[in-house]
């Protein structure tokens, strides 16, 4: 049983790209949950709240690390591929999130 009391003794699985499977790492990284909990979450459409603890601002800083060396490396922004892209933008969500909530 899990912590909510759910019995979860059915197993869904299915194949991804391997660049879906990055960008499946890393927005998993960025949320803090497991990554059971944000598949589920994502496929029944519910939000994904992030809330900051050690874990999520470690992903935070070596994902930004990590772009920021990516980004230097291009001549020009259309290099920049679609992994690359959303992880920006679920960046841009946490920190406005963030930003949002100190106010």
């Amino acid at each position: 049983m899990d912590k909510q009391g759910r019995w979860r003794n059915k197993t869904v699985s299915f194949r991804m790209s391997k660049e879906e499977v990055i960008l499946l790492d890393n927005l998993v990284a960025l949320s803090g949950l497991t990554k059971q909990d944000y598949i589920i979450k994502r496929l029944l459409c519910k939000d994904v709240v992030v809330v900051g603890n050690t874990r999520v601002y470690k992903a935070l800083k070596n994902h930004i690390e990590q772009l920021c060396m990516e980004l230097k490396n291009l001549s020009t922004m259309r290099e920049i591929d679609d992994v690359a892209l959303s992880t920006i933008q679920f960046i841009g969500q946490i920190l406005k999130g963030m930003k949002e909530e100190n106010q």
